[in-house]
């Protein structure tokens, strides 16, 4: 990344909370006259369109913004728009474990602003601000390949209602579509039919998960129901791993379980889903997964049998979208075709009704 050839000056957009804040730096950053400040943004999603319409060469950004995943965002940026960035964080408790995960996702710099008001350490904030976005300007991100099919996975958490729901989830997925993980609490005896029947007549190809089973485009893997199942990365692939142990949330296979892994060793590649069920389980698996950078979905409560693992999730904030059954499909295969629109390429016109 190199400073724009039209002005020679190095083209800032600057992403804060605050009003004032946006304004006194867009001030005195412009003072500077290597740099100029393009726009400014108060929230992720507008500072999104507003990359894609100034094409910056570095952003400021204000890491710990409230009621926002900065953590998402920067993955997000990072995987489809790579970029310098210079972090701006106070130096509060709750902030540096952000700030610590932030710096390792790839964000060039880190500059800390005062607890009391900006204007008291104002020279020695900006001036530690414009050589923090001097250096990251001379950083190079190249543009990353797309994301290789075979370390993504949609993990899916179920209970009470989950037999019909996933019926109709998996019948709405085309044939190669990314690998699926399942945990449905069901007893032991009952999983390897039950997979069977979701097996019948559709594209996928359903099966009950075995230790070491590989995750594949167009597989479902769904748990057996004596043991907890587990994500691991085995070099560019994921694999399942069958996990002993005492029940977790009372519950063996149990969703969190699932979850948890996913977020660790997949990330921003997985996509988590909780729907129809009673209890918590997999609320905190999936916060997990939404701050490791994953897409979180959770099933509506119209069309859930039993609403309470998906309220759960959500009153965690652990959800990005809330969506009705039949609708979940189609933002699994959305996601895909983002994450991996080489794969989309290929598979284009081939039918995603079931067989």
């Amino acid at each position: 990344m190199t400073p724009s050839m039209t002005s020679g000056r190095i083209r800032v957009l600057i992403v804060d909370r605050s009003a004032f804040e946006r304004q006194l730096l867009s001030r005195e950053l412009g003072r500077d006259p290597a740099i100029e400040v393009v726009g400014t943004a108060a929230d992720f999603d507008f500072a999104w369109r507003k990359i894609h319409a100034l094409h910056p060469d570095v952003l400021t950004l204000d890491i710990a913004m409230p009621q926002a995943d900065g953590l998402a965002f920067l993955t997000r940026l990072m995987r489809l728009h790579p970029m310098p960035v210079v972090m701006l964080s106070t130096p509060s408790e709750s902030d540096s474990e952000i700030t610590r995960r932030a710096l390792e996702i790839d964000a060039g710099a880190l500059v800390t602003k005062p607890r009391c008001d900006l204007r008291t350490h104002l020279v020695e904030v900006t001036t530690d601000l414009r050589d923090k976005i001097k250096a990251a300007a001379r950083l190079s991100f190249a543009p990353r390949s797309p994301t290789d099919a075979r370390a993504m996975v949609v993990a899916v958490g179920v209970s009470t209602g989950g037999p019909q729901a996933l019926q109709v989830l998996l019948h709405s997925l085309p044939a190669q579509g990314p690998g699926i993980v399942i945990v449905q609490h069901m007893p032991e005896r009952y999983t390897r039919g039950f997979a069977e029947r979701l097996n019948d007549g559709c594209a996928l190809h359903v099966r009950r998960a075995a230790d070491g089973d590989v995750i594949a485009p167009g597989t479902v893997l769904v748990a057996p129901g004596d043991c907890h199942i587990a994500v691991v990365r085995d070099g560019a692939q994921l694999r399942v791993r069958a996990v002993n142990g005492p029940p977790v949330n009372h519950h063996r296979p149990s969703v969190d379980v699932l979850f948890r892994s996913v977020a660790t060793h997949a990330g921003a590649n997985a996509i988590g889903i909780i729907m129809t069920g009673m209890g918590a389980d997999g609320a905190a698996g999936l916060l997990a997964m939404k701050q490791a950078g994953a897409r979180t979905i959770a099933q509506d409560e119209a069309t859930s049998i039993v609403f309470g693992m998906p309220r759960e999730a959500i009153a965690r904030g652990a959800v990005d979208r809330v969506l009705p059954l039949d609708r979940i499909g189609a933002e699994i295969g959305s996601w895909h075709a983002r994450q991996c629109p080489e794969t989309q390429r290929e598979t284009h016109g081939q039918s995603s009704d079931c067989r």
